[in-house]
């Protein structure tokens, strides 16, 4: 027997491990698909979620804000605007009356940051839709998960702050809360 490995096994072991390098790039192709399509339809549930608080919420607003003293007449979904430079705003809830306006931001989990960007909305607010400019606008964020920190650091930047309670939505701020105006 001899211990001497020929041109022609090389060859072969070559062959071999060619040929499973090759499989194992064809199944890292498979795997990257699967994980992109599982991906889309992770961000187009997240979106159907969005949809869905949405829902719960629009309804739920006339009957809070004129709890507060302000009737609502008008409750409009997903209301966006743009301006010159590829500025955008969307406002997930504009919710009206003959002199105020309130800027709902709807989230299945309210954040800080979500409470951040609502704030440089409601900035804009008035630049991005012009024919508001004459209202009073108030911010309210809402949530179906939001953690007493985001709330009180909403309420405390003015917001009302919108919340579940049991089956029902409710207003986490204080009966004598003045919000910020706009």
């Amino acid at each position: 027997m001899s211990d001497s490995v020929t041109l022609a096994d090389v060859w072969k072991a070559f062959l071999e491990t060619d040929r499973k390098m090759r499989e194992t790039d064809r199944k890292m192709q498979e795997t990257d698909r699967m994980i992109k399509e599982v991906s889309r339809q992770i961000g187009r549930l997240g979106g159907r979620l969005g949809e869905f608080v949405e829902g719960l919420v629009a309804p739920a607003c006339k009957t809070l804000f004129a709890e507060r003293g302000i009737p609502i007449h008008k409750v409009s979904r997903r209301v966006e605007a743009d301006l010159p430079g590829n500025r955008r705003m969307e406002i997930d809830l504009l919710v009206l009356n003959t002199d105020a306006a309130a800027l709902v931001e709807v989230k299945s989990k309210m954040m800080v940051e979500d409470v951040w960007d609502h704030l440089a909305r409601l900035e804009e607010f008035k630049e991005f839709f012009p024919e508001y400019a004459h209202k009073r606008v108030v911010g309210a964020v809402a949530g179906m998960v939001m953690e007493d920190p985001v709330i009180q650091f909403a309420v405390g930047k003015g917001m009302f702050v919108i919340v579940q309670a049991g089956d029902t939505l409710r207003f986490a701020n204080e009966q004598a809360f003045v919000p910020k105006i706009w």
